[in-house]
């Protein structure tokens, strides 16, 4: 087998089939063996029941299902993929039809001719989005690579192939808050960048909301980086040193100028700012207690439910 499909579904029965078809005319010919690993992440349409229809229509197939007891994420279906799969290469697509194909085949391609490569990963030379959305991935990129060891490629996606070497590697990274765009540029391996056009969706609506885009950007700072840990302590330092500052002043005008130092509104005003900086602090310092925490309970990434498979 040299080619795997990993493909993360979630409510996407209208996209499956047009997905299935247009794959199959693109890879018509190729010469080589593929396989679909289709994942249902707790998906509330008939997503489910269009796979199944589909595995049952394409007896002894390449297609493996597997089906999620419950929605656990796009990045635990990647890692479910990922470990069942079995060819020499692996492919991440999505089932939407904004990544074609066509450009698996061109990116395999790449990793057959030059084998210097163990990944090629393809990003958006140009996205069609809100210059919102835009600004705020732009930033989000920028502010990661400053605090982060590792480097992220700007709008690179989780749309890439990569050698069974790589794929090894990523299952044998088994932490529980996953953060695949980080955890590719952790384990190294080399890899070539290649831009593509990012189609219109065929049906139903994005999954990311600009909540949970704010909420995946800070999942994947605090996967990758302590220096956030470490702006805690820059803050009460500053704090601190603005704290004595002020409190010099203070006994300055009061011993040497007879200024009359106000009371109420500056003690509730400094209250209020150090509280808050307090808090802030500790909200930070949680969010590393609670990952650890969640990690220390060795749950699994993710529970299949039912896996559908040709392969014995």
């Amino acid at each position: 087998m040299k080619l795997s499909l990993v493909v993360p579904c979630y409510n996407e029965q209208d996209n499956i089939n047009i997905f299935y078809s247009e794959t199959e005319k693109v890879f018509a010919g190729c010469g080589f063996e593929y396989e679909y690993v289709f994942i249902n992440d707790g998906s509330n349409d008939k997503t489910m029941k269009v796979l199944r229809e589909l595995y049952d229509e394409k007896v002894d197939s390449n297609i493996t299902i597997i089906h999620f007891s419950r929605n656990f994420g796009k990045e635990s279906a990647i890692y479910a993929g990922i470990e069942n799969s079995i060819g020499d290469y692996v492919a991440l697509i999505d089932a939407d039809m904004q990544q074609r194909p066509e450009i698996v085949l061109e990116m395999l391609n790449i990793l057959d001719t030059e084998p210097e490569y163990d990944c090629v990963t393809a990003y958006q030379d140009r996205r069609k989005e809100s210059s919102v959305m835009t600004g705020f991935k732009s930033f989000f990129y920028k502010l990661i690579n400053k605090l982060s060891d590792i480097k992220l490629y700007e709008n690179a996606s989780d749309f890439r192939v990569f050698t069974r070497k790589v794929a090894k590697t990523i299952v044998e990274v088994g932490e529980y808050h996953r953060f695949s765009k980080g955890i590719f540029s952790w384990i190294g391996f080399n890899t070539k960048f290649v831009p593509y056009e990012v189609q219109e969706r065929y049906a139903g609506e994005t999954k990311w909301s600009f909540t949970k885009l704010v909420k995946y950007a800070l999942d994947g700072i605090t996967a990758f980086s302590t220096k956030p840990l470490k702006l805690a302590t820059y803050t009460g330092m500053l704090s601190s040193f603005v704290a004595i500052v002020y409190l010099v002043v203070v006994i300055i005008q009061r011993l040497f100028f007879n200024v009359a130092v106000s009371g109420y509104a500056t003690i509730v005003a400094l209250i209020l700012l150090i509280g808050g900086i307090q808090l802030f602090c500790i909200g930070i310092i949680g969010s590393y207690l609670a990952k650890t925490y969640i990690q220390s309970k060795h749950r699994p990434i993710y529970i299949a439910k039912e896996i559908l498979t040709y392969k014995k």
